[in-house]
């Protein structure tokens, strides 16, 4: 019993420390701002709002520009340069942005 309590406290500690960090994913996120705005919300019409997107859809997609399983000819060489981690931290920081929407 003592061994799996220590194995799941270990787990925990490992999940814990490759915890996606929003500020990290900020500060990389400079690079975004061109076409996907400051905050996630562009102002190109053909780049998508990044703010308030599912973080697993976020990571998911940036891992598939990377391996050319989604091609773009802008994501594709953006996403190739990025590591697990950085994707880890890019998807957070979006993810992390509140969007409200309001009838007109």
């Amino acid at each position: 019993m003592r061994r799996e309590a220590f194995a799941l406290l270990l787990a925990a500690c490992v999940v814990s420390a490759q915890a996606a960090d929003p500020r990290s994913g900020k500060a990389k996120a400079q690079a975004c701002t061109v076409c996907h705005g400051a905050l996630g919300i562009s102002m190109v019409p053909n780049a998508p709002h990044l703010a308030g997107q599912p973080e697993i859809y976020l990571s998911e997609q940036l891992r598939n520009f990377r391996s050319g399983k989604r091609p773009h000819e802008v994501m594709s060489v953006i996403a190739k340069g990025l590591s697990d981690r950085e994707i880890e931290d890019l998807a957070a920081w979006f993810a992390s942005l509140q969007v409200q929407v309001q009838e007109p």
